[in-house]
């Protein structure tokens, strides 16, 4: 039957994966508390810059954004070896509900700032500094979680549903991510900064129940326990050793390190396509829509043949996609065709918004792919110290990548650092081409 006349419950019901219950408490697991931590940091950013406005000038303070980033990737770099260590020793869903449930606690810490705030008990520097020890707290915890939930995953499936699995774990991940800031600026225009904080904590508790109802796993250590500087140093060494899981987390952290053109969206907003605050949620939310589109294809049609080959061809795609955003307002007209919602629609910026839907598109194949390699190459007794390394992979590329595109804009202006990105992900393909040769002959299923 034709993929697009077969019922849509049916279709899902194919996929083995789905078909078992503690995996279906998994993904609404992952999918619960990545949208209330993506609601959690939009309300909690938008808060405390609001707290920072000067009556005098009638503006915020730019830098307690950038603040609320640092305060965060400090502990979740800080933290992660150590984390792996532990993930490793202990129970993966007693680490995860645990992970969880100090979230929890966090948004509730972060609702009590709002009464601080009425109260006028402290001044608004000093719930900002509040709000910056709980923003520590949090990243200190995703340190946890994130190998926590990584390690489970690799144990409620077979090796052989892991591509699959995979897709959709990740397809619960880019919802919440694309959904979490959205539904978050809606509840605060409708309710203010304390019931989106409550709507907040229900969705945590959600994913609460959710992992109370995954079974406990068998924990799998080594009959000699190691002392804690070996085993750190164990995970490290494994991912450096094994070329294929080396390749492939440095060719996605590098694409992502070069090709971080979302940290200049306000710039192009605001002063190249000039569409202001909706042009700039469009824009903000057209990867995440192109992920989220290619994740359900990937679903239906996994990537059996050629993995290896895909994904270089899909870093190159977003190397290109990167470097046609960067031009954009200088190869299509900027002059508004019409306006819609107020927003000045050009053919520069239905070309930006295209650009990055594919970006999104292309990253989405890699995100994938880079997963499942991790999965089926880790050890099931390594896995929190291989997530942990991972985790700082991703942390480092994304924040990093933040500062490179802010640095290369100031250096040689926002347009030339945009393509100059795009040229070097492109780069990094190549040389990891000639470098990692395993790359291109990996193989995502197992019989």
């Amino acid at each position: 039957m034709p993929l697009l006349k077969q019922p849509l419950l049916g279709l899902f019901l194919r996929h083995k994966p789905l078909r078992r219950k503690v995996f279906g408490h998994f993904l609404l697991m992952r999918l619960a508390i990545i949208l209330a931590l993506n609601m959690q940091a939009t309300i909690v950013a938008y808060y405390v810059y609001r707290l920072s406005f000067d009556p005098a000038t009638g503006k915020g303070d730019a830098l307690v954004l950038g603040l609320t980033g640092l305060w965060e990737v400090i502990p979740a770099i800080g933290f992660s070896l150590f984390s792996g260590h532990f993930v490793d020793l202990a129970e993966k869903k007693g680490m995860a509900l645990k992970g969880i449930l100090g979230y929890f606690l966090l948004g509730v810490f972060f609702y009590s700032l709002t009464f601080i705030e009425h109260t006028h008990a402290m001044s608004n520097a000093g719930i900002i500094r509040l709000a910056y020890v709980g923003i520590f707290v949090g990243g200190a915890i995703r340190a946890f979680l994130s190998p926590a939930i990584f390690a489970l995953f690799g144990l409620i499936l077979p090796r052989n549903q892991y591509a699959r699995a995979t897709t959709w774990s990740s397809a619960a991940w880019q919802v919440g991510f694309v959904i979490g800031p959205l539904l978050a600026g809606s509840l605060i225009a409708f309710g203010g900064f304390g019931m989106s904080m409550i709507v907040t904590l229900i969705i945590e508790a959600i994913s609460l129940f959710a992992c109370v109802l995954i079974p406990r796993q068998k924990v799998i250590v080594k009959d000699q326990k190691e002392p804690i500087f070996k085993s750190l140093s164990e995970g490290v060494r494994f991912v450096f050793k094994t070329q294929l899981v080396l390749a492939t987390l440095s060719l996605d952290m590098f694409a992502v390190l070069f090709g971080g053109a979302v940290a200049l969206l306000p710039v192009y907003a605001d002063e190249i396509l000039k569409v202001g605050e909706i042009g700039f949620g469009w824009m903000r939310a057209a990867p995440g829509i192109g992920s989220i589109l290619m994740l359900f294809i990937l679903s239906a049609r996994p990537l059996k043949k050629s993995p290896g080959i895909k994904l270089y061809l899909a870093i190159i795609g977003f190397g290109i996609t990167t470097i046609l955003f960067g031009l954009c307002g200088d190869i299509a007209s900027i002059k508004p065709l019409f306006t819609l919602f107020g927003c000045p629609i050009s053919a520069g910026f239905v070309l930006a918004l295209a650009m990055l839907f594919l970006g999104g598109v292309f990253d989405s194949v890699s995100v994938v792919i880079r997963s499942t390699v991790l999965q089926l190459h880790t050890p099931d007794e390594m896995r929190g110290r291989v997530a942990a390394v991972n985790t700082m992979f991703i942390s480092s590329s994304n924040e990093l990548g933040g500062m490179e595109s802010g640095l290369t804009a100031k250096l040689m202006g926002t347009v030339p650092a945009v393509v100059f990105g795009g040229v070097m992900t492109v780069a990094v393909v190549g040389v990891t081409y000639f470098v990692a040769p395993s790359l291109k002959k990996i193989k995502l299923e197992t019989t």
